[in-house]
């Protein structure tokens, strides 16, 4: 058994030691830490990208649902927990991501520990990339599957693993279409063309490409044309669409196998009748409001361009995930606090997030942000003592 005090002074040690701090919402972008009101903050670290979480119609729908139906849905879906709702939401996934049908899930954790699984059992192969989040990871370890991982967006080395380990039983490639921790795109086109070849499974976590990319706002998938040859689509309803939960996209007859063998559906309570109302508003106003996502991109370009006219070197990527790498942990912690004297709340990530030594700040930008605070975010960022790039 570990020893908890040996450990937690380890981490303490090492600046990897996580607690948690209570922030106090203050709209528009702005919050502030507990025990220190008095400092208001711009959020760097919000992955509330359309600025959905307050909007007007999310919070009509989850108000009207919750004075319809209560604050639970009072049992898993295959108990008596299933609304109309439900299946509302469901269909309007589809659409968006171009599918016959989709389900919904507790959480994207809960989303990837379950479908995975489903999907891929001992006698079978999983190639994940080496950057995909956690919960991925643990989907492919509670499978049970062989687990095969490549180097983040190298499909030169993808192809030569499917070319030596394929086989002919069932192989599943995972990716994400905007990694979490990085910012940077899959190159999902080369990627389906492997997939078709080898004759594999394929599923994208669009959890930070929904609502932000595409035309709808369906995503990289939909962005890059690919919608119908991937096989799954996952994404969350708790970063750009501004609520909670997570669904699957898929054809009928995989969702109908999904909602018979993912166990983390099947076992879980429906979501909340308020939240699932919020949710089906966001993908609605996502399809019908282009412009927020205009909005977003024009930030995020003017951003970037203040940080490359300040001498910014490093590589910025092609969304709104803008990380800032520091290297080691108590230097990345050190620059965060500096940034909050600032008036900037920026998050520090460190490994097990990311791998070791790269720790880094990870700039999230959204539809919040005003010229005058990115202005404000950039010409700290810049000036601070031994900065990257």
């Amino acid at each position: 058994m570990v020893d908890v005090k040996i450990w937690l002074n380890q981490q303490q040690v090492s600046g990897g030691l996580r607690s948690l701090r209570p922030v106090i919402r203050r709209g528009k972008g702005r919050l502030t830490l507990a025990g220190d009101e008095a400092r208001e903050l711009i959020d760097f670290s919000s992955n509330d990208y359309l600025a959905l979480a307050e909007h007007p119609a999310l919070i009509a729908a989850a108000q009207e649902a919750l004075g319809r139906f209560g604050a639970g849905s009072g049992a898993a879906r295959l108990m008596s927990g299933d609304l109309a709702l439900h299946h509302e939401l469901e269909e309007a996934v589809a659409q968006l991501k171009g599918k016959e049908a989709a389900l919904t899930f507790g959480s994207g954790y809960l989303a990837n520990a379950g479908i995975i699984p489903a999907l891929a059992a001992r006698h079978d192969l999983i190639f994940s990339d080496r950057l995909n989040h956690a919960s991925i990871h643990d989907g492919c370890r509670l499978s049970g599957a062989r687990l095969i991982r490549f180097r983040h967006n190298d499909l030169n080395q993808l192809e030569d693993l499917l070319k030596e380990k394929r086989g002919t039983g069932t192989a599943l490639i995972v990716v994400e279409s905007i990694y979490s921790m990085d910012g940077d795109r899959c190159p999902l086109r080369e990627l389906v063309q492997l997939k078709e070849r080898f004759g594999c499974l394929l599923m994208v976590d669009e959890a930070h490409a929904t609502g932000v990319f595409g035309e709808n706002g369906g995503g990289v998938i939909e962005e890059d044309g690919v919608s119908e040859a991937v096989d799954l689509a996952m994404g969350t309803f708790g970063k750009a669409l501004g609520s909670y939960g997570a669904y699957v996209a898929g054809n009928r007859e995989m969702i109908d196998y999904l909602l018979n063998r993912a166990r983390s559906f099947v076992f879980s309570t429906a979501l909340p009748p308020a939240v699932t109302a919020a949710s089906l508003a966001a993908v609605r106003l996502i399809r019908q409001e282009p412009e927020l996502r205009r909005e977003l991109h024009a930030k995020i370009a003017f951003f970037k361009a203040l940080l490359q006219a300040g001498g910014y070197g490093a590589e910025l990527g092609p969304s709104q995930i803008i990380p800032i790498l520091v290297g080691e942990s108590g230097a990345a912690l050190a620059k965060a606090e500096q940034l909050r004297q600032q008036g900037i709340f920026v998050t520090a990530i460190r490994p097990p997030t990311v791998p070791k030594g790269t720790a880094r700040l990870r700039f999230s930008l959204t539809r919040h942000h005003s010229p005058a605070d990115l202005a404000q975010a950039a010409k700290a960022l810049l000036e601070l003592p031994g900065r990257a790039g």
